[in-house]
């Protein structure tokens, strides 16, 4: 049930919101709810070193790799991205793209 109520939730977030955000403790399912929520979109560890310093050396081509939006885990590594994603969501609620 909570699981339903979970994915329920998100699903209706991402209708109003462009990025939404999953917080909680560890092991507690947040990577596995985005992949079964959003099985279209792109998987990327920022745990990892090497995507961890693509993403910290050019954040702005990093996120041109993901036109169409990725499940970006352990965000909380490159805090850095959420200015980044903060104005490019801005930039396309300008053209009309959100």
């Amino acid at each position: 049930m909570f699981d339903r109520d979970m994915k329920a939730s998100l699903l209706a977030a991402i209708q109003y919101y462009p990025i939404v955000t999953i917080m909680g403790p560890r092991q507690a399912g947040k990577t596995t709810l985005a992949k079964q929520c959003f099985p279209d979109k792109s998987y990327v560890n920022l745990e990892s070193p090497d995507i961890r310093r693509s993403a910290l050396d050019d954040p702005r081509g990093f996120l041109a790799q993901y036109p169409q939006g990725a499940i970006l885990d352990e965000i909380q590594n490159v805090p850095e991205l959420l200015s980044y994603l903060q104005v490019l969501v801005d930039e396309q609620q300008q053209e009309g793209l959100f």
